[in-house]
């Protein structure tokens, strides 16, 4: 006969291993090697078992201190130890949860997420997630905003008060679970427990529906939410409003709704991360002999400095003036890029003045220009 292999070197532990450790370790093996989803496959079924037959021992206090002072003879009944091996009677509760635990995870979903309460097992379901698109202005995005939207979702059918029933009457006892919400399945030696197919895991059926909801506990209705929205949001971030999506079921909580924001071009200002920035023309004589221009900020106007002699598409920085850093300090900076703009049509006068400009340019006042063709005629000649 074989030789059994030690019970932490099946499952992968040390000796010193924590009860939580040892759970961990079984539950993702047992896992891995359930005869359910590896049908016909003896290799995982023994190695199933072998888990089993571990974790049985290795999770009772008693019977893991009898085996760690005299090994499998200390377990084995047959010299005299404890009950154990592979046909697994006399199970602790330990064992039984953390089966229901791995049967969840194998039949699986929300129902495997049910509760069990006094030996019953009830399946609450949480309700779908909604998404809604929220448009907002420049300004509301820059500073933040209070919005209300409407939306079209699930919630509580008031006329039963959620039961789904008709007033009146009342949920009966399921027939076929008899009000566990799970009917059990033979699976070779195991006995296997499933959402019961005919109450839905309910452990209850409604004979006579609400009109209102049609038994399903649930009625559509427009719902208004108030929506606030941070300064220096930007286009494409979201927002989650926590139980603000469709109603659950068998007293699962309601969905969530996420908030997807969308920006509007401004017509002035654009803006990059938490900076805005916008253009300004300028003539070219506030260029060349430089001035004061009130500039247009979120907040209002702003007196802004232009040295002589600014180039065009020269940007100048306002700190302070951009949007707020969103879950941090401080703001971003405003931008302004100076536009020199040259005159379209010249007076007679205006185009004199600008012959003897002409004529009074030279490298000194220009050199950009003259440096520009120096290296031009040295190159090509």
């Amino acid at each position: 006969m074989a030789q059994k292999r030690d019970y932490y070197e099946a499952l992968g532990v040390g000796r010193s291993s924590t009860p939580e450790e040892l759970k961990k370790a079984y539950r993702k093996l047992a896992l891995e090697c359930h005869p359910d989803r590896n049908p016909g496959n003896k290799e995982k079924e023994e190695r199933f078992k072998e888990l089993s037959e571990a974790y049985e021992v290795l999770s009772d206090p008693k019977k893991k201190q009898a085996y760690d002072q005299f090994g499998h003879a200390g377990v084995n009944p047959q010299a005299g130890g404890f009950r154990g091996g592979a046909d697994f009677e006399g199970f602790g509760s330990s064992f039984q949860d953390i089966f229901g635990d791995i049967f969840g995870d194998i039949f699986g979903g929300a129902q495997g997420g049910g509760r069990r309460r006094s030996g019953r097992r009830t399946y609450a379901r949480p309700g779908s997630d909604l998404k809604v698109d929220l448009d907002l202005s420049f300004e509301e995005a820059a500073f933040g905003a209070e919005k209300v939207i409407t939306i079209p979702r699930s919630v509580p059918c008031t006329d039963c008060d959620a039961t789904g029933c008709a007033s009146g009457s009342s949920p009966q006892t399921c027939p076929e679970c008899h009000g566990h919400g799970e009917v059990q399945y033979q699976q070779g030696f195991f006995a296997i427990s499933r959402p019961c197919p005919r109450c839905d895991g309910r452990g209850q059926i409604i004979q006579t529906p609400c009109l209102a909801c049609r038994g399903t506990g649930k009625t559509q209705k427009k719902s208004q939410i108030a929506v606030k929205v941070p300064g220096g949001i930007d286009t494409g971030q979201r927002l989650k409003l926590n139980g603000e999506g469709e109603a659950g079921e068998n007293g699962g909580p309601a969905g969530d709704l996420y908030v997807v924001l969308h920006v509007l071009k401004h017509d002035f200002f654009d803006r990059e991360e938490q900076d805005v920035l916008c253009e300004i023309p300028i003539t070219f004589t506030q260029a060349a002999l430089g001035t004061e221009l009130e500039v247009p900020t979120l907040e209002g106007k702003v007196t802004m400095k232009i040295p002589a002699g600014t180039q065009t598409h020269k940007t100048f920085r306002i700190r302070g003036k951009g949007l707020p850093r969103l879950g941090s300090y401080g703001r971003g900076d405003q931008l302004v890029k100076v536009v020199v703009e040259t005159p379209a049509k010249l007076s007679a006068e205006q185009r004199e003045l600008f012959k003897k400009l002409s004529d009074l340019e030279g490298e000194k006042s220009q050199p950009n220009h003259y440096g520009f063709f120096e290296k031009v005629k040295n190159i090509f000649g």
